[in-house]
């Protein structure tokens, strides 16, 4: 039995409440926005010639764009709306002795550049996830990917963002608040992930 008051459990669900309204109307303004649907069928074609070209896909991003990272390669990897063959992408994020062997001897600045610099290829995608758009790792593996000659696309929140010049295509969420950005972020790579999946393999649906 809980031992909260009538009040504070009214004033806990006005708080729930809240986000859900705030969730709801970010997503109705991503969903209403020309732009932003725009940079989705822009992205979603970019990773698409990628793969048809034989590159493949790097994610990287910190802390939940972290597990945002791992998410969207999963759903290239295994499958999103049907069955299909792999498609081949890689988190940056996911080995703890990579990132602590670079960590502990380059710099923690430098955890996903080192990555990028050993796996990319000229013809491959990098998605670089940043809500706040400066995170000093993902700015220093962009600058690699655009050296080596990756696409490089950004995930970001709006606003002005340090990371925005050094992307081709550059997917800006209409939110500043962490968790509404991250939402928006991961609606937008489903969409792509489903765009990617019905042009490659038409047959399959």
């Amino acid at each position: 039995m809980s031992n909260r008051s009538p009040i504070e459990s009214r004033g806990q669900n006005d708080l729930v409440a809240e986000h859900f309204r705030r969730s709801c109307e970010t997503l109705s303004r991503a969903a209403a926005d020309p732009n932003l649907r725009a940079r989705i069928h822009e992205i979603a074609e970019a990773i698409t010639a990628a793969f048809r070209g034989g590159h493949k896909l790097l994610i990287a991003g910190n802390g939940g764009s972290a597990a945002d990272a791992q998410h969207i390669a999963g759903e290239f990897l295994s499958r999103l709306n049907f069955d299909r063959n792999p498609l081949p992408a890689i988190a940056l994020t996911t080995d703890s002795s990579v990132l602590t062997a670079i960590g502990n001897d380059y710099g923690f600045d430098r955890t996903f550049e080192r990555q990028v610099r050993g796996l990319g290829q000229p013809g491959d995608v990098f998605i670089a996830i940043s809500t706040s758009g400066r995170s000093a790792n993902v700015i220093a593996a962009l600058k690699a990917a655009r050296e080596i000659g990756l696409t490089t696309i950004g995930f970001t929140g709006s606003g002005a963002r340090p990371m925005a010049p050094l992307c081709d295509h550059c997917l800006a969420a209409p939110a500043e608040e962490t968790p509404l950005i991250q939402q928006i972020h991961i609606v937008a790579a489903h969409a792509i992930c489903g765009l990617v999946e019905r042009s490659l393999f038409p047959g399959a649906q």
